[in-house]
């Protein structure tokens, strides 16, 4: 497997483990009764008015960003007393917690076996447990514990797992409170203890293991005490470190100089080179050097240039990339190391649909294609010659085949809306698929279709849907439906379809669920990527109002029975659809997003953002645009906005939950309805809720909020 997708997958979204419910709950109806008004607790406030461009800026709630102020404190205080009154004493919430957490405890996940050099491994979701990591000296050997993640304090989580090549040594990172911040351990898998090393203030990436010796890292220089969730001092920087010496000691290799540069070094496939990425995040570069000199002389492979390149694998000598320099939707080249002019040659052209990853084994290329939004598994020879494909079952999310080609097997997975991940064994002889694996899962997904729609955006642009529901779903408008996007950061974030046990709870309880597409993703590649980011944003919002009003229109649902959702850079399309279009929704769920677009850069890892976004200080065009869509200041006073449960972690370090603060407060206090606007903080948790609290909870208070907000009796 290409070690250098580490960084990728460091940024992406966390898939959550959590098993679907089979619900016993009492079908007594939700009556349609006059909502009260809720009282809302006063914020503190300040008359703060910014001038951006000579244009004034009021920023009434600017007391809220001090996040651990008395003032602010005794209101997030209040906040929680009103959230926890109104969440807790919802219908069905109670019954939906216990039948889930009734459900989890009878099951457990595991994994297939996976070689390590001599050893191999699996792992465990013991019933109502973390995972528990299992290891044999051998293939026949017996299990013996390697990591029993139960043993952590409650609030540290396992980030990572990176091997040695020999199996020997396994890299693992911790994090506290939910936070980026990554700590590494090494663990010798043969006495399963931890040796002396411990490495801190790593964040978005793995490790890479040069032989037994070290291994190379990313992260940052250790914050000032306090200042941990400030924004880093310092740039991002790319270290080596040798096994037995203190971190004061490691090798710095490279330090950016930019916001969107992420240097990065990670050996190759066959342990021979180690190779650094140069240059900015979307026109990046590669150097190589041999593995184990980590002080030799580095060699550019690839020039940074107008595209981004990612390593497949190599040969020998001959490096294989995936490219979108000069073809954003992607291509393989290869480059030999062993050429002085290091020439780059096409051996997979660019083609209509995106190409998203690829993989090597012997002398077959598998690659793997964005076609409409779901995944097209083709194989090619060495050459680049298609010489055929992998069927798979229908609208999915696949991923190409990895593993020894000297083994004549593979493995690969698929997912739907509707089946669970499967992982299948590919026999390279003769291209049968047969089923390894499949998350023990209990849903029956025979009475449920996922349909694909297209909607016409405001520009003309036709955009994708995918629309699960139940088979007999009548389109009268009756049905309860959840719109979810992200519409970000291009290929790292692109939404396909993909198995949650959350959205199966709620196909089950008789809602449908949407996923749409919007331009600022990678599903289409690197164009439609760029149509929705900086000052082309709002269109990424229109096709979300699109996909909505194409909903209403087929009669699926209705705006009465409607709900988006959406998290992170997510959370900011929900936050700013709403407050253009609240006429369209009966509920909206912003988690973890960023909201204040003036500000955003500020705080924690805000100035990154600013590459997918703009900031407010870099133009007046730019900061025309954040002003025109930013979600905190287009709330308008007397509007009446749906109902609202805004969710963040009290110590994300990734989005400052300040902008959750300001929102919630600028809407309680101009809401013009009686819809209610909540704020639900989960305490000693980060961008992704960390550890805190249990996922049945979050899963209660969002499902009761939208029985309630969308007036309906789920069928359980």
């Amino acid at each position: 497997m290409g070690i250098l997708r580490a960084v990728g997958a460091a940024t992406g979204a966390v898939r959550t483990s959590v098993l679907a419910a089979a619900f016993l709950v009492v079908a007594v109806p939700v009556l349609a009764e006059p909502r009260v008004a809720l009282v809302y607790p006063q914020a503190p406030r300040a008359d703060v008015v910014d001038t951006y461009w000579s244009t004034p800026v009021p920023d009434p709630y600017r007391p809220l960003e001090n996040v651990e102020a008395p003032q602010t404190q005794a209101w997030l205080r209040a906040e929680a007393a009103l959230s926890r009154n109104y969440l807790g004493t919802l219908p069905y919430r109670d019954a939906i917690k216990a039948a889930f957490e009734g459900t989890t405890k009878s099951l457990s996940y595991e994994t297939p076996l996976e070689q390590h050099g001599q050893f191999w491994t699996w792992s465990r979701n013991a019933p109502g447990k973390r995972t528990v990591i299992y290891v044999r000296d051998g293939a026949l050997q017996p299990d013996r514990t390697l990591l029993d993640k139960n043993e952590l304090p409650s609030n540290v989580a396992v980030a990572n797992l990176n091997w040695s090549r020999s199996g020997r040594l396994m890299a693992y990172s911790t994090q506290t409170n939910g936070s980026d911040w990554l700590t590494w351990h090494v663990r010798d898998v043969a006495t399963a203890t931890d040796l002396p090393d411990i490495l801190k203030w790593g964040k978005y990436s793995g490790v890479s293991f040069a032989g037994d010796e070290g291994f190379y890292y990313s992260g940052y220089d250790a914050p000032a005490p306090g200042h941990e969730y400030d924004p880093p001092a310092g740039p991002f920087k790319a270290f080596y470190h040798r096994l037995g010496t203190p971190q004061s000691a490691d090798l710095l290799l490279r330090t950016a100089h930019l916001l969107d540069e992420w240097p990065w070094t990670g050996v190759t496939d066959d342990g021979r080179y180690a190779i650094s990425v140069i240059g900015q995040g979307e026109k990046n570069g590669f150097e190589v050097f041999p593995a184990e000199q980590p002080g030799a002389p580095h060699r550019t492979l690839v020039e940074p240039g107008d595209g981004h390149v990612e390593y497949v694998t190599n040969v020998g000598s001959r490096f294989f990339f995936r490219s979108n320099a000069g073809a954003p939707n992607g291509r393989i080249i290869e480059v030999d190391a062993a050429d002085p002019a290091h020439r780059a040659r096409t051996i997979v052209p660019e083609r209509a649909d995106a190409l998203i990853d690829a993989s090597l084994l012997g002398d077959r290329l598998f690659l793997n294609y964005l076609h409409d939004v779901h995944n097209v598994l083709e194989i090619a020879d060495a050459g680049g010659r298609r010489i055929g494909t992998i069927p798979l079952p229908g609208l999915g999310t696949a991923t190409v085949p990895r593993g020894d080609a000297g083994d004549g097997f593979a493995y690969y997975t698929y997912e739907s809306f509707i089946q669970p991940r499967t992982t299948c064994r590919y026999e390279m002889k003769t291209g049968r698929s047969t089923i390894a694996a499949r998350d023990p899962v209990p849903f029956d997904s025979a009475p449920f279709v996922t349909e694909q729609i297209f909607a016409t955006s405001k520009d003309g642009t036709r955009v994708p849907m995918f629309v699960t529901h139940r088979r007999d779903m009548p389109y009268d408008g009756s049905t309860p439906t959840m719109l979810w996007g992200y519409a970000a950061l291009g290929l790292t974030a692109t939404v396909t379809p993909t198995f949650w046990s959350a959205n199966a709870v709620w196909l089950r309880m008789g809602g449908a669920y949407a996923v749409v597409n919007a331009r600022g993703g990678g599903e289409y590649g690197e164009e439609w990527h760029r149509a929705g980011m900086l000052q082309q944003k709002q269109h990424g919002f229109d096709d979300v109002i699109a996909a909505a009003e194409l909903l209403v229109a087929r009669k699926i649902t209705s705006p009465s029975k409607l709900a988006l959702s959406g998290a992170s850079m997510g959370g900011l399309m929900v936050g700013a659809v709403v407050v253009q279009r609240p006429d369209l929704f009966a509920a909206a769920l912003p988690n973890a997003a960023p909201l204040d677009m003036l500000r955003f850069q500020k705080f924690v890892a805000g100035p990154s953002m600013a590459v997918e976004t703009g900031s407010s200080e870099e133009s007046e065009a730019m900061f025309r645009a954040l002003y025109a869509y930013s979600p905190l200041h287009n709330v308008r006073a007397g509007r009446r906005y749906p109902a609202m449960l805004i969710t963040t972690g009290d110590h994300d370090d990734r989005v400052f939950p300040a902008h959750s603060y300001k929102f919630a407060a600028a809407l309680q206090q101009a809401q013009g309805g009686d819809a209610p606007v909540l704020l639900n903080v989960h305490m000693n948790a980060g961008h992704d809720f960390g550890v805190a609290g249990s996922a049945a909870d979050g899963l209660a208070d969002r499902y009761a909020f939208l029985v309630k907000a969308l007036n309906f009796t789920p069928s359980l």
